[in-house]
């Protein structure tokens, strides 16, 4: 949720973040006009108020033959005082309503557009020349032992899998790696609940315009987490975090669930788009003067991880018009992948700045003790995704795969061979 108060200083940085999100920009008049009669409303209110309490000592007081007249002014005040009450909480309500569908302000410098209009920031590595014609991921997990697509299939449907042999101990390998690689930059390690209360995941921002992505249970009225950002962000819901300890930094070991809407025909082949996986997320509680400096330290460990497992990738910084709802900024890290000869996002990092907290209420005290909004950044430390960059990036003409050196230690092996059938 924006800030109100920067908001009536500065209603043209909202104008301008709404214009690189692609977003209306009237909203900002129509937030200001709402601000404005909330405000006017509340003072009348509170004047009424104090005129009905004034009249209600008033009456005690009073001689009997101006008792009458003073009781009828104070039944006419009680019905005014209940009216502007009213309009003050009808008014207030609309606010909010109105306030928890903007998104974050992006921060100066976004790149303009939607999905296609990111700029690429770095590339690193170049992608492989092969001698001989590449296996794609699944085509090579299947030789493997690793992956099976069919039985997923049988089980639960489209776009479920199961992972076997080293197929499993390639997941818990790269994702020990992340956590232990996340634990050595001082985040605490978590495994949080992947079912959250509705005011957990609307507080992250995760039921405006990605709601169709999210499975509900509505029984139970609780919803299936995409990823352990939604959980860690409200473990510290409605906290005063102590301010010498900042930043506060998490990594979330957690099964995720997206339901894919609308992408029917894409990425129908192998596990890179599908409804359930693993991943380890990083996420921090920090002063929101130290999320663009926290945000690249971010992005600095992501790459980290990707130059150990020696991946051709490239950073980009995502457009407006992509961003998420919470998101002032994001950087995403593609590696290659060479059967589709095009990179594809295995990490993604943001800067949600003090959006979230004002949601969820989470402060930290300042210097002169009062307290003000945290903020908020996430990002992915390794993921399921990253086998199919793996398998394809690392292969051989006979089918099997070369270990990269960090994580054979992990792994327990350096080659992960064709099975015998």
């Amino acid at each position: 949720m924006i800030d109100l108060r920067a908001l009536r200083e500065a209603p043209d940085r909202l104008r301008a973040s709404q214009r690189i999100r692609g977003e209306d920009e009237s909203v900002v008049d129509r937030l200001l006009d709402l601000d404005s009669r909330r405000r006017a409303a509340l003072t009348r209110f509170e004047s009424l108020r104090a005129d009905q309490k004034s009249v209600g000592k008033s009456v005690s007081q009073a001689a009997p033959e101006e008792r009458d007249a003073l009781l009828a002014q104070a039944k006419a005040l009680s019905a005014e005082v209940k009216e502007a009450e009213a309009e003050s909480e009808r008014l207030a309500a609309d606010l909010d309503a109105l306030l928890a569908a903007v998104p974050n302000i992006v921060e100066e410098d976004v790149p303009a557009g939607g999905v296609d209009d990111f700029r690429v920031i770095e590339q690193v590595g170049a992608p492989r020349e092969f001698d001989f014609t590449p296996r794609d991921h699944l085509e090579l997990g299947e030789l493997l032992g690793a992956i099976d697509t069919e039985r997923g299939a049988k089980v639960a449907g489209a776009r479920f899998y199961f992972l076997t042999g080293v197929g499993a101990q390639l997941e818990l390998a790269l994702l020990n790696m992340a956590m232990q690689r996340a634990v050595a930059n001082g985040f605490v390690p978590v495994i949080p609940p992947v079912l959250v209360k509705p005011e957990t995941m609307e507080g992250t921002g995760f039921l405006g315009a990605h709601a169709a992505e999210v499975y509900r249970l509505p029984d139970d009225d609780l919803y299936l987490v995409g990823t352990s950002e939604v959980p860690l962000a409200g473990f510290h819901a409605g906290e005063i975090l102590d301010a010498a300890a900042l930043p506060n930094r998490y990594a979330g070991w957690s099964s995720c669930f997206r339901r894919e809407a609308g992408s029917y025909g894409k990425d129908t082949r192998g596990i890179i788009r599908v409804h359930q996986f693993n991943k380890v997320e990083m996420f921090v509680f920090t002063r929101p003067e130290d999320a663009h400096d926290e945000h690249l330290r971010l992005l600095a460990w992501e790459r980290e991880m990707l130059d150990l497992l020696e991946l051709p990738y490239r950073v980009v910084d995502i457009a407006g018009g992509d961003l998420g709802a919470s998101a002032a900024r994001k950087y995403d890290c593609e590696a290659w992948v060479p059967t589709q000869g095009r990179y594809r996002e295995l990490t993604s990092t943001s800067n949600c700045t003090d959006f979230q907290a004002r949601r969820l209420n989470i402060r930290y005290r300042g210097a002169d003790g009062r307290p003000r909004f945290a903020a908020t950044l996430n990002g992915t430390l390794a993921t399921t995704r990253w086998i199919v960059a793996i398998l394809e990036n690392h292969q051989r003409a006979d089918g099997s795969v070369v270990v990269p050196e960090a994580l054979r230690a992990h792994l327990g092996r350096d080659v992960l061979e064709p099975v015998r059938r």
